[in-house]
């Protein structure tokens, strides 16, 4: 069983108390205060430049209704289903409240939870006996996480707190699933993030690639990376089209998906990668990502 909301460090749990007593602070002063602390950079939303300067005016300015559900693991579903098709969602299995409430009696033998309001409060469990009250408890913990205090996500802020239980997909040979992750700007994909076994981070393995699958002139700092991409999907371009489709009309998006035996599957939208915090190497190609988010054609919403 791999419990990944159980893996918080001492440091992550004094983070997460440190965001709670901020929530009292305005969301601006806010980004500015972490901005500083996490980058080391005072943030200029005067006249953002980077990438990750203009991730943080995206917060406070383009604020639209439907980034809501797009990142709601649960109402995203049918988001997802009206734009691509429903072929293209791993199946549910359940939807509850509590987690006191999950009956394992009606579940498959391996599922997957997740909570709808954040990110990273996933448990894998391999078999029914994995869902102990000790679970049971941590599910129902992260539940009260108000997840949007952390780095002022405002398409978090009002998602309404739920669990829901998937099925757990396999690659049929053995391995990790593999996350292809595509940078839209303005609806376009320009970078594939290709990541593999997140569930522990000196396991993990993080690379960005250009369209073409070439390795890209730039990495995270933070993770190990592939020395090549683990495997080029079939389905590449229509994943591709895909994104496009899941993109269209937002200023930057990432839209995460899975090939698994051919078939492509949705896993989820995320606006802000690293809550606008993103440790790029070289660190000029912070800079250069930004170049891709027109701001100036952006509608003020926020």
């Amino acid at each position: 069983m791999i419990i990944q909301l159980m893996q918080i460090s001492f440091f992550k749990r004094i983070y997460i108390l440190f965001t709670n007593i901020c929530s009292i602070i305005p969301d601006k002063l806010y980004l500015k205060l972490i901005y500083r602390i996490r980058t080391g950079k005072k943030l200029n939303l005067t006249n953002p430049k980077t990438f990750n300067e203009k991730i943080q005016w995206l917060k406070l300015h383009n604020r639209d209704e439907k980034f809501s559900i797009m990142v709601d693991k649960y109402r995203v579903r049918e988001y997802v289903a009206d734009k691509i098709g429903k072929e293209y969602l791993i199946p549910l299995l359940g939807v509850y409240e509590n987690a006191a409430d999950i009956d394992t009696n009606v579940l498959p033998e391996e599922f997957v939870i997740k909570c709808t309001h954040d990110s990273g409060s996933v448990v894998l469990c391999h078999k029914r006996q994995d869902l102990t009250p000790k679970v049971r408890k941590k599910i129902n913990q992260a539940l009260k996480r108000k997840y949007y205090y952390a780095s002022r996500e405002y398409p978090y802020k009002n998602v309404q707190p739920r669990i829901v239980i998937e099925k757990m997909m396999h690659d049929g040979e053995g391995r990790g699933l593999i996350d292809y992750k595509f940078y839209c700007f303005h609806g376009e994909p320009k970078f594939l993030y290709v990541s593999a076994g997140l569930d522990a981070h000196a396991t993990a393995r993080i690379s960005f690639y250009n369209m073409d699958l070439s390795e890209a002139p730039f990495q995270r700092s933070d993770y190990k990376h592939f020395s090549k991409i683990p495997q080029i999907p079939v389905n590449y371009q229509k994943m591709i089209d895909i994104a496009r489709v899941l993109s269209k009309d937002i200023p930057f998006v990432r839209i995460d998906l899975y090939e698994i035996g051919g078939a492509i599957y949705f896993s989820e939208i995320t606006f802000s990668p690293c809550g606008g915090m993103m440790p790029f190497d070289p660190r000029g190609y912070d800079a250069v990502l930004g170049e891709y988010i027109n701001l100036n054609t952006i509608e003020i919403n926020g």
